[in-house]
């Protein structure tokens, strides 16, 4: 362990390396539990640095975004946990916004709207990073990111930097050729269309209220839990199944939306994963229908 945080000292200042540190203090559902090491990087060539360095040495490596869509286990992760956030910045080059995977999309789309540029309203409740965005191609209220994406700068597996074009990124629904790759990604470039302020603002306020008035947002929450199976709405078989308000320790089956699993009082890793086979397990014996998880899961039990 120290001759690892010695090397780390050479890559990356010491005020960005953290040892044995909680990584309920980085996810959403506020549980999970230690890293080994965690890394906050603020440059590209830093993330380059520790990333090259971890395949020098056969270190295992693990990226977070924010942890909105993510359930840590509660055995923590080993190795070196990269968290991206200190790279939030946001720029604009014409009609396009520039963002750095660490940024909130929430916080790109305010962005958008104060450059009076439409295309990126669907994004304006997404609790996710960029690269958590990418990641998943994630989507909400009819739009989704693959509809205004535009490339994409990377790390690939041998830590080299590389472009890809949307075309390159493969998205589907909740797919890409990133996840599929285990590509890292930097820095994202969306082309927008100008807009008119006020239309912006009022289509946001609309969907900020849509947001705010069905979903569980007074409680952590890792967001909707499971992926739409072909035909039907993962809520709604949830909510048949007479599941909603259902509770394994501190996580509960979400009394306001059945899609989401919240955390109302110091529940665990484990009680989420007991709580979604459970779901799982009911959801197929009544409907015979197969819940596909939409969050991450990650970690040692």
């Amino acid at each position: 362990m120290k001759t690892i945080y010695n090397d780390l000292l050479s890559l990356i200042n010491a005020d960005s390396i953290k040892t044995n540190e909680p990584l309920s203090n980085y996810t959403y559902t506020k549980t999970g539990g230690n890293g080994d090491f965690v890394i906050t990087p603020k440059t590209y060539q830093e993330v380059q640095n520790v990333y090259k360095y971890s395949l020098e040495y056969n270190i295992p490596i693990t990226i977070l975004g924010n942890g909105s869509n993510l359930i840590v286990k509660d055995g923590g992760i080993r190795g070196l946990v990269l968290i991206l956030t200190e790279m939030n910045n946001i720029y604009l080059l014409d009609k396009k916004i520039k963002a750095q995977s660490g940024a909130s999309i929430i916080e790109v789309s305010g962005f958008a709207l104060k450059s009076s540029l439409t295309g990126l309203e669907f994004a304006c409740g997404i609790p996710g990073s960029i690269g958590g965005a990418l990641y998943m191609n994630a989507g909400a209220y009819g739009g989704i990111v693959s509809d205004v994406l535009q490339e994409a700068l990377v790390l690939d597996t041998n830590g080299d930097f590389l472009t890809l074009s949307k075309d390159e990124m493969e998205l589907d629904y909740r797919k890409s050729s990133i996840a599929q790759n285990g590509y890292l990604v930097l820095e994202a470039t969306f082309g927008l269309t100008p807009g008119n302020f006020n239309e912006i603002k009022t289509k946001m306020d609309e969907l900020t209220f849509q947001r705010e008035s069905k979903q569980p947002l007074e409680y952590p929450s890792c967001g909707s839990v499971f992926k739409r199976p072909p035909g039907y709405f993962a809520g709604k078989l949830i909510q048949d199944s007479g599941l909603q308000g259902k509770q394994i320790g501190g996580a509960q089956v979400s009394t306001k939306h059945a899609g989401f699993i919240v955390n109302v009082g110091s529940a665990s890793a484990s009680d989420y994963l007991e709580l979604i086979s459970h779901i799982q397990n009911t959801v197929k014996t009544k409907f015979d229908v197969d819940l596909e998880p939409e969050v991450i899961i990650i970690g040692e039990d």
